[in-house]
């Protein structure tokens, strides 16, 4: 059985969401569905329904398709464009944007690892929808990225055999992409549709925070593999630095800018309609009280540095990809790729902040109402706390501080 011969639906719509020429519109569908889905952030977080409709809205956008490459007829979205669309899904539910952080990780490593015949199938299935979510991290073992799960041969073909503590975005996808150890020991991906026989999916994430992110437990009870559908790692690139860290982690980040930004709006809200007065402030509304006024402005200067810091990496991260797909060569091309990850972790130390600081002061803008539970405004702060626990950021002081102290380059690691 081939891949294009599969039985199995070839693409979440019967209809393309994007061409070549859709560059120019996703920005803009992506800040348009801003509002929309934060009008129902707030009671979806109480009462933990899952965005299933909020991401069809996505889908149909477009936003997903967003960086199949234009060899494939996709619109090859820069980085610093699917910034921009991050930071609006973020501001808006970051739930939503966080569960498409492993789609868009998938799609480079198809870019990457993938070959022919894997990425003229799976970029035709994003260009119709297809949204594919990352299984990768597991409970146990001495360090994070140990794993048990085994792609193991067998008289009746290959079988996918373990259990993903974590798999974001999995109920929400169309297919997941199994992170697992062959026989020999080698890193292999495996790119399975989530309905598949053995595959048991459980709604499980209990944390505090991103609590949609659909990020909880999937089995995988002797799963069928077919050899196509296995994307392997070479040791050689493994041991080689390329450009997909600093992506992945810069698109982490814009969850915490668009967390700030929902912080603002909430924030300038109840300034101008929950929040009163102190009788000793010597105003009647608590817009011309000059406390609030100085909280507002310091959430919204931090929102806007960190974007701007955020963007800066983007482009970096643009400019690494550019020289990785170029005659760039050599030490050129190695520096062009440490400036990409020093810049990113650069802005997730600003990013982090930012979100973490603005998602608290919002409580000082009015008083012990704004703690009510109708308000919902603590989820913010649990968001912001949840996600970026993800990836300790002292490591990324230490980092970016070695690099500036003797130019030590990042360390090279395909999980990031």
């Amino acid at each position: 059985m081939t891949l294009e011969s599969s039985t199995e639906h070839p693409g979440h719509f019967d209809f393309a969401v994007v061409t070549r020429d859709s560059t120019h519109t996703l920005v803009s569908a992506a800040k348009s569905l801003t509002a929309t889905l934060a009008a129902g952030a707030s009671e979806r977080d109480l009462q933990r329904i899952l965005p299933f409709d909020e991401m069809e809205w996505v889908r149909k956008a477009g936003i997903t398709a967003a960086r199949v490459p234009a060899a494939w007829n996709g619109p090859e979205l820069p980085w610093r464009d699917l910034a921009q669309v991050m930071i609006a899904l973020a501001e808006g539910d970051p739930n939503i944007a966080q569960a498409l952080i492993p789609h868009f990780t998938s799609v480079e490593r198809l870019r990457l690892n993938g070959n022919a015949q894997q990425q003229s199938r799976y970029f035709h299935g994003l260009r119709h929808g297809d949204i594919i979510s990352g299984a990768t991290g597991e409970l146990g073992g001495k360090f994070v990225t140990d794993m048990t799960t085994r792609l193991v041969s067998t008289e009746k073909g290959l079988r996918l055999r373990g259990k993903k503590f974590y798999s974001t975005g999995g109920l929400l996808a169309d297919r997941l992409r199994v992170t697992a150890k062959d026989d020999d020991g080698n890193t292999v991906s495996v790119l399975i549709p989530r309905q598949r026989a053995g595959i048991v999916q459980h709604d499980d994430w209990d944390g505090m925070g991103q609590r949609l992110t659909a990020s909880g437990t999937t089995e995988f009870n002797d799963v069928l593999v077919h050899p196509e559908e296995v994307m392997f790692y070479s040791s050689a690139l493994n041991k080689r630095r390329n450009y997909q860290p600093a992506a992945t982690q810069m698109l982490h980040s814009t969850i915490e800018v668009g967390i700030t930004f929902a912080v603002l709006q909430d924030a300038i809200g109840w300034a101008q309609r929950g929040a009163r007065p102190r009788p000793d402030s010597g105003v009647e509304r608590s817009t011309d009280d000059w406390y609030v006024q100085h909280i507002i402005g310091n959430i919204a200067a931090h929102a806007h540095a960190a974007e701007a810091t955020l963007l800066r990496a983007a482009g970096k991260v643009d400019e690494a990809v550019n020289a990785w797909y170029s005659e760039v060569k050599g030490a050129e091309l190695e520096s062009t790729l440490i400036a990409a990850s020093i810049a990113t972790a650069e802005a997730k130390i600003i990013c982090n902040s930012a979100a973490l600081k603005a998602a608290e002061l919002i409580y000082d803008v009015g008083g012990s109402s704004a703690t009510l539970r109708r308000n919902n405004f603590d989820r913010h702060w649990r968001n912001a706390r949840t996600h970026t626990t993800h990836d300790p950021i002292n490591h990324r002081y230490r980092v970016v501080g070695r690099f500036y102290l003797d130019q030590t380059p990042p360390p090279i690691t395909m999980y990031d």
